[in-house]
């Protein structure tokens, strides 16, 4: 079905084609002299084409073969007419081009660049190219008169054969009923409040195809209440069919009515005239507002509380319809799904009758479904007649779970269907994104452009056509997840963390969804990312190509020799290192996204529209790069090492996007950059002070959106060099950073403030941010951006006095950043101050800040904060309170308005650092017993904040943080709160006593709900008093545990553990004096030994450097990581009750088993203290869920022993003394051993490694050699081989896996003559091991 139905697409490219083969520019540049003729006969034939190919896709998608063959012809012919014409319209370019300099500027090169473009030659090629075209075009309406297909116009309408007709739902195990409970309640409610309601409401329910949408209409339909609470009760199906007449004639017979009346609609009206009525009008597809208003008309006639319920994909139809908040449906929860699925493949077969091995795949078959329960019952019958493991497999390994055996497709692809030849084409392109890819719109709608997608309209730009086209795909349900970006982590070279700040808008395709694209793209698109098996298939056929490898290369130099098609769209989101043969092959490439740009050759990518280099470590572009005429994007973001940018940059003239934003080395911008008219994004320009490079006054003509950033404004001159920017005439512009360069403010020109005045944006400015001015006072437009939304001030260490921000009406985000000078926050303010957007304040390194408000302003009662839900103050070392709490009315849990005082009603994140003098939280003086309250915090971390001494009252803290040494909060203080929270991060204060332990447990008699828990010095806890272990059963819930720094930590806590038999998370960091002995108990008081911490999954120990046994670890265990234990351990031994230890460390080892017994005594343990005991509870062999374990910077460590068969990943790192493992890691994955330069062989711990997918040995330089076997190597992927010297050579395993790799990184020795090979030797073996 998808060669089938992939011909969907040929009718949009045809299209295309035949608005290109009318372009003015062919006409205008004469490019096409001497070929008038051939000109006129192709734009005469192509319609002639395009009238009749929705005939023949429908006949191909009916299985007519001829039809079929002759649609791929069609596609064939019309991707060379395309190349073809594009050759004529950049030719057009060029002489335009031409006529305006820029081969005089490109001087001797112009030959190089243009060898066959002299016009007589250019006349011969170009003639012989479009009779070929012809000539083939010829041949196919032959065979089109002869198919005798015929004119269609318009889309078909919707038909979905395997829809229910009726109100009647089938849900024998009550699955639907159980899985859609929550919006069946809500919208049952809704429906009974309309009860005195005198107008006629409509409920919409909208979602994709396949969620359930007329499911839970029947559930509400069928409901007790309302069939109790409605006199009539009507259900029609509408489908495609919206006429008023006809329509309203089914919802009278359909429900066994026959009314008086002389018109179909009479009869309707007749029907529900003075009755509360529910009406159900499912699967809606009409956008027709006048017929929806007819039949309206009709309907408006019944009781009061009467209602219409209204089932759609398509959000318009919902917004057009609906009077109450349109019901958007969500994915069903996997446990339904699988439920949905076990019912249907297993038939009435009992629990314990079902095959074992096919109950376990389950899961990975829900996953399939993505939440539909549409495809799990499809699914479901699918496998029911399917009995053996290997036939479910081969359902699960299928690209895509839709397809004809299972009927999912037919009722996804009625959305598409519908949708116009250029919305099907968009749409469908989007198959070459993996599934579940976060796909950025405006770069989505950038691809859609260059490859030709969108339609020309007369004085449209295409970008507001694209953006029309995506909103109206996502009102019909084909994108979903739509998000707003405004901050993107990112980590730089050195690790440490840095937020770029972006405003992008993402979205992702539903699989399913993903499914119809790809089953109408075929193999025209393709994703290389987990399954590079993929990559033949791929290569050979894909024309838009996404790859997620390393060393992306690899595949596409050995495509190369297979004549792999042209690729339109090739977007590598891997690090490139070697030079791609396929871009100086092919020229076609419209859309090109890389890591690495300086192996560009432009004189063949002469149609490239999109280039991508974002993040690349270049230094500069190719100056021919001003030749890529038809360039519509260049992305250049975050590209740090780029030094300049080409100087004939200004050539580009079609170009409309360059961003060029995180350039950190860019001292300037190429001199004309007004010349490029086209420019609708800039989002970086560096004043600069070079001869030859453009000044503000270059951006004056420019009408540029989106955001702009202006870089190094010490290098303007005055208000007349910032005013001639024209950025107040810029209305398209949503965000502006101005920033000057950080540094010695005094040092540059002191025209910060002239300079700053002068670049005046427009009043409609979303986000304002000004960084490093040198300036005492603000602008004076500032009070003017009333549409301003955020504000960031950043390192303006002059100014002492900030404008009225509260009466800026949409400001919800405010960032103060190192404003060294600032006193008082609301300085001026005549009347009471409130922030009435504000939600987010960020007051951070601003030493002198002291006060919230002037001291003469009379606040009064008024809040200054209503509305902030998310406060941080970093580095403030002059403040003493939070603002002065006020009286405010909240409403609590129960809807019980409620009085308290607050400074932060809204407030629900509180991050306070570094405050040397905070000490009060704005207790309102005066009056005595009045507490400050957050009603509604949920997050509060202290850290370092030395004088505070309480909390405030926090009814709804759910996550409380105190941390920082000589903190004062006690245990008694943050008692209030700890009996709410899910998570406590406590940073023990030195005024605990053990009487403070007995206090707090008399107030809290009971299980605490805290899961997470993380206690740093905190001896107390662990003391002998009875109060320190009564406190520890107030936390059997805990999830997750850590423990810092707590020097009374000696033995193993078994009496504490005990008690945690939820615990799932254990570290245990920097506890000095931990040895992890086992204390002696008395038989009454000793904990039931094998039933420690029975769910315990994650242990790690760091720091600890007097540990020399970890006892009782329970067989749940499946991670492990042991690190900087360096003082004592000279070897960890896993297992129960017998294992081997050097004798004095060193040399001869022999059996020892009395101190692997939990509770040997204390001499017994340290007689043997250079060995680490990692022993399992005594019913259970040695750790036998072990997967995943760690070690590292254990120096002394000589010898790891009997490692469990389990271990899946195994990492050693930094054990420079390590010389033996031993053990049987049949299973293992994935193999890291680093820095551990005594190790000499791998042969005692690894068995046949046929599991292995990742190794990496790096600096074991006594390693003498690997394993190898008939299986070994035959699962990796990922091999790393460095500093290794003793290894000289590779096993033959491991050689022969070489080129089948995903990512290598090998010293060049063990290439060997591998590297003397041919390109198409290696072609051939990275296609064999793909398969």
């Amino acid at each position: 079905m998808a060669e089938v139905l992939a011909t969907m697409v040929v009718g949009p490219l045809v299209s295309m084609v035949k608005e290109k083969a009318s372009s003015y520019l062919l006409d205008q540049y004469k490019v096409m002299e001497g070929m008038e003729e051939q000109h006129k006969l192709l734009k005469r034939k192509l319609p002639a084409i395009l009238d009749v190919i929705t005939d023949a896709e429908e006949q191909a998608a009916a299985k007519r073969e001829g039809a079929k063959v002759w649609l791929e012809e069609v596609r064939k012919v019309a991707y060379q007419a395309n190349d073809v014409l594009d050759e004529f319209k950049y030719e057009a370019l060029r002489r335009k081009a031409k006529k305006e300099g820029h081969n005089k500027d490109l001087g001797i090169d112009v030959i190089k660049l243009f060898p066959t473009h002299n016009r007589i030659v250019f006349r011969h090629r170009m003639a012989n190219k479009l009779r070929v075209i012809l000539k083939e075009i010829d041949v196919l309406i032959t065979e089109m008169n002869a198919f005798r297909f015929k004119f269609k116009p318009g889309q078909p309408e919707p038909t979905n054969y395997l829809r229910q007709y009726n109100a009647n739902i089938i849900d024998p195990t009550n699955i639907a009923s159980r899985s859609r409970a929550d919006e069946k309640k809500a919208v049952v409610s809704t429906l009974l409040a309309q009860v005195s309601n005198e107008n006629l409401t409509v409920h919409p329910i909208v979602g994709m195809g396949g969620l359930g949408k007329t499911t839970l209409a029947q559930l509400i339909y069928n409901d007790p209440e309302i069939q109790k609470h409605f006199e009539l009760r009507l259900w029609v199906c509408v489908s495609d069919n919206f006429d008023a007449d006809s329509l309203a004639d089914r919802i009278v017979k359909e429900n066994g009515y026959d009314p008086s009346g002389s018109s179909a609609l009479e009869k309707l009206q007749n029907v529900v005239s003075g009755k509360r009525y529910l009406l159900v009008l499912d699967d809606v597809w009409n956008r027709d507002e006048h017929k929806w208003e007819r039949l309206k008309s009709y309907l408006q006639h019944g009781g009061k509380g009467s209602s219409l319920l209204t089932t759609t994909r398509d959000d318009k139809v919902a917004q057009l319809m609906g009077t109450t908040e349109v019901k958007n449906l969500k994915s069903l929860d996997e446990i339904y799904i699988k439920e949905i699925i076990e019912t249907k493949a297993f038939g009435s077969k009992q629990v314990e009758q079902r095959p074992r091995e096919l109950v376990d795949m389950v899961g990975d078959v829900a996953k399939r479904c993505s939440g539909s329960p549409l495809a799990a019952t499809a699914l479901g019958s699918v496998l029911h007649t399917k009995t053996s493991k290997q036939e479910w497999d081969a359902v699960l390994n299928r690209s895509t779970i839709c397809d004809e055996e299972n009927g999912i497709l037919p009722v996804l692809k009625l959305s598409y269907n519908c949708l116009p030849s250029y919305m099907r084409q968009c749409f469908a392109f989007c198959a070459m994104f993996p599934k579940d890819y976060e796909i950025d719109v405006q770069s989505l709608i950038h691809l859609w452009m260059a490859n030709g997608f969108i339609p020309e309209q007369p004085g449209v730009c295409p970008e507001t056509i694209g953006e029309k086209i995506f909103n109206e795909l996502k009102s019909r349900s084909f994108y979903q997840d739509l998000k707003s970006v405004r901050f993107e982590k990112k980590y730089n070279n050195f690790g440490w963390i840095k937020f770029k700040c972006c405003s992008k808008i993402t979205c992702k395709i539903h699989d399913l969804m993903h499914d119809v694209a790809e089953s109408s793209m075929g193999k025209e698109c393709a994703a290389i990312a987990t399954h590079p098996s993929q990559s033949e298939y791929a290569l050979h056929s894909a024309r838009h190509l996404y790859l997620s490898v390393c060393q992306p290369e690899n595949l596409l130099n050995a495509s190369v020799e297979r004549g792999s098609p042209a690729f339109q769209t090739l977007i590598c989101d891997g690090y490139v290192k070697e030079d791609l043969k396929i871009l100086s092959k092919y020229n076609s490439i419209r859309a090109l996204k890389i890591k690495r740009g300086s192996f560009l050759r432009p004189k063949y990518l002469h149609h490239l529209r999109y280039l991508d280099l974002s993040e690349s470590d270049i230094e500069a572009l190719p100056e021919d790069i001003s030749i890529l005429y038809h360039l519509q994007t260049l992305d250049l973001s975050d590209c740090v090492d780029l030094q300049r940018l080409p100087k004939e940059l200004k050539y580009l003239t079609s170009l409309r996007h360059l961003y060029t934003d995180g350039c950190r080395k860019l001292k300037s911008m190429p001199g004309g950059l007004g010349h490029l008219t086209s420019l609708q994004t800039l989002t970086c320009f560096v004043a600069g002070t070079d001869s030859g490079c453009s000044n503000m006054r270059e951006l004056q003509d420019l009408d540029l959106g989106g955001r702009l950033e202006l870089r190094q404004l010490e290098n303007v001159t005055g208000a007349n060099g910032a005013q001639a920017t024209g950025l107040g005439n810029k209305k398209k512009l949503t965000e502006l950073e101005l920033r000057w360069t950080d540094g010695d403010q005094e040092a540059q020109n002191n025209n910060h403030e002239e300079v700053v005045e002068g670049l005046k944006p427009h009043d409609g400015l979303k986000v304002l941010g000004i960084y490093s001015c040198g300036s005492s006072t603000f602008p004076t437009w500032m009070d003017m951006l009333n549409g301003m939304v955020e504000l960031k001030l950043y390192g303006c260490k002059k100014l002492e006095k900030l404008p009225a921000l509260w009466q800026l009406p949409a400001l919800e985000i405010l960032h103060l950043v190192g404003l060294e000078s600032l006193h008082c926050l609301c300085s001026g303010a005549t009347t009471a101050v409130t922030f009435q957007k504000l939600k987010v304040l960020f007051l951070f390194e601003m030493p002198k800040f002291e006060a919230w408000l002037d001291t003469d302003v009379v606040q009064g009662e008024e809040t200054i904060f209503p509305k902030v839900e998310e406060l941080a103050i970093h580095e403030c070392g002059s403040l003493t309170a939070l603002p002065k709490a006020a009286s405010v009315i909240t409403e609590s849990s129960g809807g019980v308005d409620t009085k308290c005082r607050s400074a932060f009603p809204a407030l629900r994140k509180l991050d306070l650092f570094g405050l040397s003098a905070l000490e009060k939280w704005g207790a309102a003086e005066g009056i005595p017993g009045e507490e400050v309250t957050f009603p509604l915090l949920e997050k509060l971390i202290i850290d370092a904040c030395p004088k505070l001494t309480g909390l405030p009252e926090t009814p709804k803290l759910g996550t409380l943080a105190i941390e920082g040494e000589g903190q004062q909060i006690s245990l008694q203080a943050a008692s209030r709160c700890i009996p709410s929270l899910s998570s406590l991060l406590l940073d023990v204060s030195p005024d605990d006593t053990e009487t403070t332990l007995l206090h707090v447990k008399q107030k809290w008699d009971h299980e605490l709900p805290l899961a997470a828990m993380a206690l740093n010095r905190c001896d107390l806890w662990f003391s002998s008093h009875p109060g320190a272990l009564a406190l520890w059963t107030c936390f059997a819930r805990l999830v997750d545990l850590t423990i810092r720094n707590c020097d009374a930590l000696v033995y193993w806590p078994e009496n504490v553990f005990q008690v945690l038999v939820s615990l799932r998370r254990l570290s245990i960091l920097w506890c000095s004096k931990l040895t992890g002995h086992t204390q002696a108990f008395d038989e009454q008081s000793a904990p039931e030994r094998g039933g420690l911490l029975p769910r315990l999954e994650s242990l790690c120990i760091t720091g600890c450097i007097s540990l020399v046994e970890v006892p009782n670890l329970p067989a749940s265990l499946k991670t492990l990581d042991i690190g900087s234990c360096s003082d004592n351990i000279k070897s960890i031994i896993f297992g129960q009750h017998e294992y081997v230890m050097p004798v004095g460390g060193e040399g001869v080892v022999q059996p020892d088993t009395s101190s692997l017994i939990p509770g040997s005594s204390g001499s017994e343990a340290m007689a043997c203290a250079a060995v680490l005991k990692l022993s399992s509870a005594a019913n259970h062999r040695s750790l036998p869920c072990l997967e995943y374990l760690s070690i590292e910077r254990c120096n002394r460590l000589s010898e790891v022993a009997n490692l469990p068969p389990s271990i899946k990943i195994l990492n050693i790192n930094s054990c420079g003394n390590l010389q033996s493992l031993s053990g049987k890691l049949d299973v293992v994955q994935k193999l890291a051993i680093i820095s551990c330069s005594r190790l000499e062989s791998l042969e005692s711990c690894v068995g046949e490694l046929r599991s292995l997918e990742n190794l990496m040995l790096d600096g074991c330089k006594s390693l003498v050699s690997l394993p190898d076997g008939p299986q070994a190597y035959s699962s990796l992927r990922v091999l790393q081989l460095k500093d290794c010297d003793g290894i000289k050579s590779l096993p033959p395993g491991l050689r022969s896996r070489l080129d089948c790799l995903e990512k290598k990184l090998i010293d060049a020795r063990y290439e060997g003559p591998d590297l003397l090979e041919t390109t198409w030797k290696r072609a051939i073996r990275t296609l064999a091991c793909s398969k």
